[in-house]
């Protein structure tokens, strides 16, 4: 299992490596728009033409962006199979708190006990 959650951890980090590098490599659509305004002749056919095709470069981003999308979920439904507590409660229901012989320096004596109440007297709480 831990093989599994290791080689889709990396898949999903070298896709988002991946994605980050070709998206960096676009040619935005604000360059365009300025080129139309701005560069003058047959730039403007630029900003309304034909959207068509993608090139390699998109077509590459949106594969690497479900290749990363399904390792998110993939992980996130792995994640999700760990054992969890039988009890449904605490976490700390499971721990045990040790002895008192098995901390060093601990005195196995009780503690005093306390001063009895004066005859004819009640104890609050009582």
């Amino acid at each position: 299992m831990n093989v599994i959650l290791t080689i889709v951890l990396a898949v999903q980090m070298l896709s988002a490596l991946a994605m980050i590098g070709l998206i960096l490599m676009q040619h935005g659509k604000g360059a365009d728009a300025g080129a139309a305004f701005g560069g003058g002749g047959g730039g403007s056919a630029s900003l309304f033409g034909a959207s068509g095709s993608a090139n390699f470069l998109s077509r590459s981003t949106a594969v690497l962006a479900t290749l990363f999308l399904a390792s998110t979920l993939a992980l996130a439904y792995f994640g999700n199979l760990r054992a969890a507590p039988s009890s449904g409660g605490s976490v700390l229901e499971g721990t045990t708190v040790p002895a008192a012989q098995e901390i060093p320096g601990a005195s196995t004596v009780a503690p005093a006990a306390a001063p009895a109440a004066p005859a004819g007297q009640q104890v609050p709480g009582n």
